[in-house]
Order: structure tokens, then C-alpha cells, then sequence
């Protein structure tokens, strides 16, 4: 077997011409997980006490709200690339993977936006 055209391999392009630049997608939302829940876990560290005002106050403030809505959009983006990775790898009938990856996509985007809507709640005092 060869390694693809020479071109290919001085671009570092596998078969599917798209590999490194999800491998480092990958690898750039897990260091963005990680920066924001050391950050998220820090600042809960440091509050007075953890009852519903001191929390809901916490979470309404300008910074916390924006590291919270950035963390929920990382870590959903990042368990879609993973688990892309995974059907595409695993799973072989065309119709399936297909449906599974509409299914994927339609979890996260549903996820990351009940959380971004969620945190928006809180951050504008709608919640009770």
C-alpha cells in the first residue's frame, strides 16, 4: 500500500482529505473544555456559599454567563467531533450512518442550544 499522492503528503491529507483539520479541532475544543472548567470550578470554589440566590446571582453576572455559554458550546462541539469519528468509523451501511450522524447532529445542536438558553435565562433574570 502507498501513502497517497505526494502532494498528500506534504499537506499531511489522509484519504478523506479532512483529517488533520478535525484531529486538530479536537484537540483545540479540549483545551477550551479544560481553560473554561477550571475556570467554572475556581469560581464556584471561591463563592460564600452555594444556596439558589448566591448561585443565580453568580450566574447573572456578565463573566461567568459568557465562560458558562462557552464551555456548553465547546464541550457539545466536542463530543460531536468524537462521536463523528466513531460512526464513521464503525458504523458501514450508508443509510445508517447517514441517519445516525442527522441524529448526532440534531442532539447536540438541541443540547447546546437548551443550555445556551438555559444560561440566558439566568444571565437576564427570567428564571424564577
Amino acid at each position: 500500500m502507498g501513502n497517497g499522492t505526494s502532494i498528500g503528503r506534504v499537506r499531511g491529507l489522509g484519504s478523506a482529505h479532512e483529517g488533520a483539520h478535525h484531529w486538530l479541532l479536537q484537540r483545540f475544543t479540549a483545551v477550551g473544555n479544560l481553560v473554561l472548567m477550571l475556570f467554572l470550578v475556581i469560581s464556584l470554589a471561591l463563592l460564600p456559599s452555594y444556596d439558589y440566590a448566591t448561585m443565580t446571582g453568580w450566574a447573572s453576572q456578565t463573566l461567568p454567563a459568557t465562560a458558562l455559554a462557552l464551555l456548553v458550546i465547546s464541550v457539545f462541539w466536542h463530543a460531536r467531533l468524537g462521536l463523528q469519528v466513531l460512526i464513521e468509523d464503525y458504523v458501514h451501511e450508508a443509510g445508517t450512518k447517514f441517519g445516525t450522524l442527522v441524529l448526532l447532529n440534531l442532539a447536540t445542536i438541541g443540547g447546546a442550544a437548551f443550555g445556551i438558553v438555559s444560561i440566558a435565562r439566568l444571565a437576564l433574570g427570567g428564571a424564577a
